[in-house]
């Protein structure tokens, strides 16, 4: 079988990979331009983690059809026409922003005219404000486990005693779609709650708990393939919901930043720190820590991979547990202080500022003050 070219494939990963961006850092301001303050986390959690759904397809149709240089020239065939077919219904069906801005915190940033600085300089605002920095290190942390437990899924799978192919295939599919059934249902109760430390935490915790059958062998027991598939959905569920909800938490406490900024700085890091822990995960792997050797009936071993990234979430849980940063966007949403005076005052009167906010944008008047009007009651509440 003849293989493409090296020059090839590197420039065909170069395209896939520079293209990552366009889409990646963008559903935090998807969310503020189109979604009221109690839906944002579950519409990142959708947008961010819907590119599982892209790997869990992989896992399914390419496992099968990327068996042989011809199958895989098959298979991103197919991709590039199910992406044809996507870009021009987005194309068809885009449009910039909702007629009314969907709360308090989006009417106060058109307001008040804010214009976001040059990417390095707004990179050195968002480590300089207090807070900023937890969420940043618990995205990382959630996006390396998630990268690394994906990329060598089959290792995983086989300490469990999952061999076949179809079965790895099927159980790296539902990890996929594990992490984004998890962030919609965490992320819809961050919304009601704003509890975003408290659920951050209770995840990282989780995420422990669920790592260690992972990598755990108990020789009375053996191999537990059933245990395995729990532990793998389990760490989908408690891990995948942490990025979509630092996103957002990142944006609340840089407000009134930008969205697509702040979610690239965290998108850099986690993706830079993932790879360089992939050839130490790697060598990890291929260590095996004896438990209780002494102790017939709980020996044990636990691999390395899964120590070092247990690991890395108690240092996250640590360190996250000092965060104690005030969240701006959510005062500005009125569910922390009384500045929903603002919006009232708005909708009610025609201050210089809501005339200024009107002839700035392109909707037109009567119609945007009506819509303040009706949103300054209706929202965020």
């Amino acid at each position: 079988v003849r293989a493409a070219p090296p020059s090839r494939n590197s420039n065909q990963n170069f395209s896939v990979g520079a293209a990552q961006p366009f889409f990646q850092c963008t559903p935090p301001m998807l969310s503020a331009t189109w979604f009221a303050s109690d839906e944002r986390a579950t519409s990142t959690a959708v947008a961010l983690n819907f590119n599982q759904i892209g790997i869990a397809t992989a896992f399914l149709v390419g496992g099968g059809m990327a068996t042989t240089a011809s199958g895989l020239a098959t298979y991103f065939g197919l991709i590039t026409a199910a992406c044809l077919v996507v870009t021009i219904g987005t194309l068809v069906q885009f449009q910039d922003k909702p007629d009314i801005p969907p709360s308090s915190s989006e009417i106060e940033k058109l307001i008040e005219g804010e214009e976001e600085p040059p990417f390095i300089e707004s990179v050195k605002r968002f480590f300089a404000t207090p807070g900023f920095t937890r969420p940043l290190a618990a995205f990382i942390c959630s996006i390396s486990i998630t990268n690394i437990v994906g990329a060598f899924i089959d290792e995983v799978m086989e300490r469990g005693g999952i061999t076949q192919q179809l079965s790895i295939d099927l159980a790296g599919a539902g990890f996929e779609l594990a992490i984004l059934a998890g962030g919609i249902i965490i992320g819809g109760y961050v919304d009601r709650t704003k509890e975003y430390k408290t659920i951050t935490l209770g995840c990282l915790l989780a995420s422990m708990v669920v790592l260690v059958p992972l990598g755990l062998t108990e020789h009375a027991v053996g191999k537990e393939p059933a245990l395995l598939i729990l532990a793998l959905l389990g760490l989908g569920m408690a891990a995948g919901p942490v990025q979509p909800i630092n996103a957002e938490l990142a944006v609340d406490v840089t407000y009134p930043s930008d969205e697509t900024a702040v979610e690239s700085v965290q998108q850099i890091g986690g993706n830079l720190v993932s790879a360089l822990l992939v050839p130490v995960a790697e060598l990890a792997a291929k260590k095996d820590y004896q438990l209780l050797p002494k102790v017939p009936w709980l020996e044990s071993d636990i691999r390395g991979d899964v120590i070092l990234l247990v690991a890395i979430a108690a240092a996250t849980y640590a360190y996250f547990s000092g965060f104690d940063a005030p969240l701006k966007r959510t005062m500005a949403d009125c569910n922390e202080d009384e500045r929903c005076l603002m919006e009232t005052d708005m909708a009610n009167a025609e201050t210089s500022k809501a005339e200024a906010l009107v002839k700035a944008v392109t909707w037109p008047g009567k119609e945007m003050l009506k819509g303040l009007r009706k949103s300054a009651t209706t929202n965020n509440r």
